[in-house]
């Protein structure tokens, strides 16, 4: 694993450094909630990362340990790719800037299914997906 050179030792810039920018924290999204596994999964998000980027994004989550990449069943070309227990992590920061977006940027959709029960019982939700993801997560191959 190649891990990501820090500008500093604050625990805010050092966290930029990995997940710092708009595709890696979609990347995660969809991991968390739309269950994309393959590269060619995330290739048909509503933002259309470009390839070069995603290869990239994933690459450099990778290296840091946020994701995993795994064998795709029949077909030694393609990955899987899931969270790390260090993903799973980031989902409640994750959470709490999608609350944020939602209450404080006009035009954002905050009444998606994942948000209205995050508002419902953050808390349940939190434990719900996060012990979803680790046990999935325990249960590869």
């Amino acid at each position: 694993m190649k891990a990501t050179e820090m500008r500093s030792d604050c625990p805010i810039s050092s966290s930029l450094d990995i997940f710092g920018d708009k595709w890696s924290l979609l990347i995660v999204r969809d991991l968390m909630l739309h269950k994309s596994r393959t590269y060619g999964d995330f290739t048909k998000s509503a933002e259309k990362i470009a390839t070069n980027i995603l290869a990239n994004r994933l690459q450099l989550l990778e290296d840091n340990g946020m994701i995993i990449k795994l064998p795709y069943p029949g077909n030694k070309v393609k990955g899987l790719y899931r969270l790390s227990p260090k993903g799973v992590d980031l989902i409640p920061a994750l959470i709490e800037i999608a609350l944020w977006g939602g209450k404080n940027i006009p035009d954002t959709d905050d009444s998606s299914p994942f948000l209205q029960e995050v508002k419902r019982n953050k808390t349940k939700f939190l434990k719900k997906i996060m012990d979803n993801l680790l046990e999935e997560g325990t249960n590869i191959g």
